[in-house]
């Protein structure tokens, strides 16, 4: 069954990626250097092809040469070669006002030979500029509406790669254009020209007026694919997995008491995170980590994004706390011989860190505007366009957390070899019997620990990853592949896997006869017993 539903969502997925647009290099020689070089067909006169499209713009070549308007050569272009984003598929016309520019310039010349403006490329079809709910395009040197002034340009710096921060007198151009300084900074493809698009102020890689693509601009069309499957088969697996876990405590409670109670909420909260990832398949990349053609950089009201963001932030930072008071609970039973009634008895102050901490990060994020879209697994969280962010409210507290659950069972763990050490000089009647299940119980313990801290770990150092080379990468994009470098796409890879994979392993507690029994007494209509409290550590000493 399981098998079943990662094919479904397979096929999802690639269905998903077969509706976005396959952009291709422009190749009609009208419309090379017109401010963006890359097209997908057909086209909204439904032409086919480059070929085909080519023989039809070319009659209006006389129209261009004689320069009855001088939007004419842009508008016709974004007509017949529409650009295009590989990461967004909606079309992106000219603007209304330079369809009608160019009909102004060009319609009386036409009329004078009997021809009329062609009734397809009316200007009234198209969105005016500044449309909060249509893109378009409009040349920067040709909007009606003055641009804001521009810092006066700093010195060319020689060898750009060095001094980063001196690209931003670099011109903030259409996608495709290149700087003409030395510095060699541009808003160039994958990268997007807000100013192009007419969208809200940005600024990437020191470059004005430049924003981040919708997923991304590291990787091929055939890797975000795979993400996206990838993704999804280890957040359907971690669903899967926890969910067994809550449902074998559901139907048998009285087997999870304190110190291993905490192993059902952390389940929980994996649970959760699950589901933030899942919703991708259902709400859909574009609706969750975009805006428009670009990458969300903020979410503060209701939205798919905001809630993808509580589901994924807030249940993960609660599952790194409650990993904390399982080992501190284990550390009080085996460091201080606390028995399960005693811990149990301060449930109420784990359940106000595990959940009132989280609560108040996630308010600091939204409050501080720091949501924002993942280009690669399409969800939202905090981090992924700003590296400070990403260290403030993901990297230091779980960097915390990992610590204080490191260092309280590591006293656990010492305490459990000394208890067994204890045992084995005592001797006596039953002494070898305690010892054996005290070193079941230890090796149980460490082997959990182990499928926590590692992947814990690991995702840590993703972070660290990202946080330390994200300007880096940025730079290569905008200032050429002579600078910085590129994401390895196998540590991000790593890191969704490992992000998911404690939910997965988190079944390891309850894989044992016991839950067979339990499982076989509920599909039989009985219910399950309760068992026999046992104090192994306490009764030990």
């Amino acid at each position: 069954m399981l098998g079943v539903w990662v094919w479904v969502w397979a096929c999802a997925v690639a269905a998903a990626a077969a509706l976005q647009p396959r952009c291709e290099e422009i190749t009609i020689p009208m419309c090379r250097g017109i401010g963006y070089n890359l097209t997908s067909f057909p086209n909204g006169l439904d032409h086919d092809t480059q070929d085909e499209a080519g023989l039809e713009v070319h009659q209006y070549w006389p129209l261009v040469e004689i320069k009855c308007s001088a939007d004419l050569k842009f508008f016709l272009c974004s007509v017949y070669t529409p650009i295009c984003f590989e990461d967004y598929a909606m079309p992106v016309p000219a603007c209304r006002s330079v369809c009608e520019r160019a009909r102004a310039g060009c319609a009386p010349l036409m009329q004078k030979y009997g021809f009329q403006w062609p009734e397809r490329m009316a200007c009234e079809k198209l969105p005016r500029l500044g449309d909060p709910d249509h893109l378009c395009m409009e040349e920067n040197d040709r909007a009606q509406e003055p641009e804001p002034p521009r810092p006066p340009p700093r010195r060319p710096y020689k060898n750009h790669c060095k001094d980063p921060k001196n690209c931003e007198s670099g011109p903030a151009a259409s996608p495709g254009e290149v700087a003409s300084e030395e510095c060699a900074c541009a808003c160039r493809p994958p990268l997007v020209s807000v100013r192009a698009l007419h969208n809200a102020s940005a600024r990437t890689a020191g470059v004005p007026g430049c924003a981040l693509p919708c997923r991304g601009p590291y990787f091929t069309r055939e890797e975000k694919d795979f993400a996206a499957v990838w993704v999804a088969l280890w957040a359907g697996l971690c669903a899967f997995s926890t969910l067994m876990t809550l449902t074998t405590f559901v139907i048998d409670s009285q087997r999870f008491k304190y110190p291993e109670r905490p192993i059902v909420y952390l389940s929980a909260c994996y649970f959760m995170v699950a589901i933030g990832y899942l919703a991708r398949l259902v709400v859909g990349h574009d609706e969750i980590a975009c805006d428009g053609a670009l990458l969300k950089t903020s979410s503060n009201g209701p939205s798919a994004c905001t809630l993808v963001f509580v589901l994924v932030y807030f249940f993960g930072m609660s599952s790194s706390i409650w990993w904390v008071v399982l080992s501190f609970a284990w550390f009080l039973a085996a460091g201080l011989k606390w028995g399960n009634e005693a811990i149990a008895g301060h449930a109420q102050y784990y359940h106000l860190a595990a959940w009132l901490i989280p609560a108040a990060k996630t308010v600091a994020v939204l409050l501080a505007g720091a949501v924002d879209g993942d280009p690669v697994a399409g969800i939202c969280y905090v981090g992924n366009t700003s590296s400070e962010n990403l260290k403030r409210y993901v990297l230091a507290p779980l960097i915390v957390y990992f610590a204080l659950g490191a260092t309280f069972l590591l006293a656990g763990f010492v305490s459990l070899f000394r208890i067994r050490s204890v045992i084995k000089r005592q001797g006596g009647i039953g002494a070898g019997s305690k010892a054996d299940k005290l070193e079941k119980l230890m090796i149980r313990i460490g082997v959990f620990s182990v499928l926590y801290a590692v992947p814990a770990g690991v995702v840590i150092g993703c972070f660290a990853y990202e946080a330390g080379g994200r300007e880096d990468w940025l730079q290569r994009v905008a200032c050429g592949s002579a600078c910085g470098g590129k994401p390895v796409y196998s540590a991000l890879m790593l890191k969704y896997f490992m992000a998911l994979a404690v939910g997965i392993t988190s079944g390891v507690w309850i894989w044992s006869g016991k839950t067979l029994d339990s499982w076989r007494r509920v599909w039989r209509g009985g219910r399950a017993p309760a068992p026999a409290h046992r104090a192994l550590v306490k009764g030990a000493v």
